[in-house]
């Protein structure tokens, strides 16, 4: 094929953008932009044909899926993996294996960066408990995040993208275009999980190093006691402390139990909780936010429950009393500090250390820190009041809505079901399932908008378009024909050097953006060998995705990348023969399930 002004432009933007990811520190979608802008100035495509990524059918799948996946925080409905799942492990190997399992299951029904998100707490407390290092465990985790979504159509934003544009690569050949069903890629993508977590268990205690985080969270110097209740329908009552969880809590422990007015104290593990007991605890702000999230605990205090509007709607606050406040050396409850700040006080810590009285009998005093729950207009109101020396809100303190979990689950559940056993697409029963969790409150219209991350969405969409302008000014087949010159007319090899592209790509900038920059030269070398497209289409879901060499080529890597304390040659060394295993048993069952020729 002869080189024409639109090959040799396209080319020379393509290689510009790949440069720039690699070695800029600028956001990719602003790179990947600023080369979509270059590509239209330049004349290549005209305004349609840039902008057509926002109307890919993938593409929007993926933003209604963070909705979905938002319901499910706002309500814990995934947490319950945390508690139960993880459990006691006899060893290292023991640990992982309980981390990856669920981990890779949940991830194949959930975007795997909010999977991520969610056990990233729960596996470094866990980790606190058992005296392990976080390095051996959050790797793994992230791992296991991006094996496991390769299993259905639904587990990476990558997968759904890729299948966007195999839709619309169909529907030009005149080709029925359907796509891949929920669970087709399993084929490949099940034994890929299982060869990985597989090679994970058995070398990863050898290769991951026992490393101290960066970002380890020093030990904060306010030490509060609280009090909680546990409710009448709780899910804890009947079970052991133990068994509860509520032992080793990390930053915090069970001081004493409060039952009937009999208080026990030293409880032992074995001590079975009860309706109604009241548990102090002592320890530092971060546990009493952990204490929120656990489904049948409430704070004892009555103020609480007297406070406007749903607990759903509060969080916590710290608010440092000033010298000038009004009721110092007043007792909380002769203060009736409810009523005048429309705020409940938790707990107070005076000097770094806990008052050993009941909330309502303290005194307060110039330098006192009051933990308190309150509505976020509380910050406005008190921000630049005379009464507080300083006040903030404690992050990502807003109790779950527990009480909604099961509806999360449902609409999940019923979601997967819609995709596998009747017509609806992946988009239009991820816009039902959305639409439910909002109706039924699992989470707010403004939650929702919250939680689709914009970058991601002008990533893809930039990346579309550059893809559609390798097509359509043929520079795909020019790339397509050179690589069919160099190695012949042999499928296999041809994917294979497809797939080698796509892994160095997505290691070395982004998943999504290698996905969308390899996809259109991946079709133009299955219309040159006159092959089916779809072997080709699955060779770039799973090359683009599979990102484990480094930590800039996808989110999960990055999200454990500072907290687990690694190093950039920690994952070359774990994930670089991650990368070549998941080829090989790629390129191995492709022949058998899609055939080449």
């Amino acid at each position: 094929m002869e080189l024409t002004y639109d090959i040799a432009f396209t080319l020379t933007v393509l290689a510009a953008v790949v440069a720039a990811l690699a070695w800029l520190r600028a956001a990719p979608d602003l790179i990947l932009l600023g080369g979509l802008t270059a590509l239209l100035v330049g004349g290549v495509i005209g305004p349609r044909e840039a902008f057509i990524g926002f109307t890919n059918e993938g593409l929007l799948a993926v933003a209604v899926l963070y909705v979905v996946a938002e319901g499910l925080r706002q309500t814990g409905g995934a947490n319950f993996i945390g508690q139960r799942l993880l459990g006691q492990p006899t060893g290292l190997r023991s640990a992982q294996a309980r981390i990856m399992l669920p981990t890779a299951v949940l991830s194949s029904f959930m975007n795997n960066t909010p999977v991520v998100a969610m056990m990233m707490p729960v596996i470094s407390d866990w980790a606190k408990k058992l005296r392990l290092s976080v390095s051996h465990l959050l790797m793994p985790l992230s791992y296991a995040a991006i094996l496991g979504g390769l299993c259905t159509l639904i587990g990476t934003s990558t997968t759904l993208v890729v299948n966007g544009l195999l839709i619309a690569e169909q529907a030009k050949s005149n080709v029925d275009a359907t796509g891949l069903g929920m669970f087709e890629i399993a084929w490949v993508g099940v034994p890929i999980a299982v060869v990985g977590i597989g090679y994970l268990l058995v070398c990863a205690k050898w290769l991951l190093p026992d490393r101290i985080p960066a970002m380890r969270q020093l030990d904060d110097p306010r030490e509060y006691s609280v009090e909680m209740i546990v409710t009448d329908a709780s899910p804890l009552v009947g079970k052991s402390i133990e068994e509860a969880g509520l032992r080793h809590l990390p930053g915090m422990y069970l001081m004493e139990i409060d039952r009937e007015g009999e208080v026990m104290a030293a409880v032992a593990s074995t001590e079975r909780l009860k309706a109604k007991d009241r548990l102090v605890f002592v320890g530092v702000v971060e546990s009493v936010i952990d204490l929120r999230k656990i489904p049948g605990l409430e704070p004892a205090t009555d103020q609480v429950f007297k406070l406007e509007g749903p607990r759903s709607d509060r969080s916590l606050i710290e608010a440092v009393v000033s010298s000038s406040c009004p009721f110092v050396r007043m007792t909380i409850r002769d203060a009736r500090f409810r009523t005048h700040y429309d705020a409940a006080v938790i707990a107070v810590a005076r000097d770094g250390r806990r008052i050993r009285r009941k909330i309502g009998d303290i005194e307060l005093l110039p330098g006192d820190t009051l933990l308190l729950e309150a509505n976020p207009d509380f910050l406005e109101r008190q921000r630049n009041s005379r009464d507080f020396y300083l006040v903030s809100q404690v992050a990502d303190s807003t109790p779950p809505r527990h009480e909604r979990a099961w509806v999360a689950r449902a609409i999940l559940a019923a979601m997967v079901a819609a995709v596998v056993f009747t017509p609806l697409s992946m988009l239009e029963a991820a816009l039902i399932a959305a639409g439910l969790m909002i109706v039924t409150r699992c989470c707010r219209g403004s939650e929702a908008k919250r939680s689709i991350d914009l970058g991601v969405m002008l990533t893809m969409a930039a990346g579309l378009g550059i893809g559609e302008a390798l097509q359509r000014s043929q520079a795909a087949a020019y790339l397509a024909g050179g690589v069919i010159d160099a190695i012949g007319q042999r499928p296999l090899l041809v994917a294979a050097a497809i797939y080698v592209a796509t892994m160095v790509l997505t290691n070395v900038i982004t998943a999504k953006a290698a996905a969308v920059l390899i996809f259109p030269i991946a079709m133009a070398a299955a219309r040159n060998l006159g092959a089916d497209i779809m072997p080709f289409a699955i060779v770039v879901m799973v090359a683009s995705a599979a990102s484990f060499a480094t930590p800039i080529g996808y989110q999960t890597n990055l999200m454990v990348y500072g907290p687990g304390g690694y190093r950039f040659s920690d994952f070359l060394r774990v994930g670089g023969p991650l990368s070549v295993l998941v080829g090989i048993v790629t390129l191995s069952l492709l022949p058998l399930i899609w055939p080449l020729s």
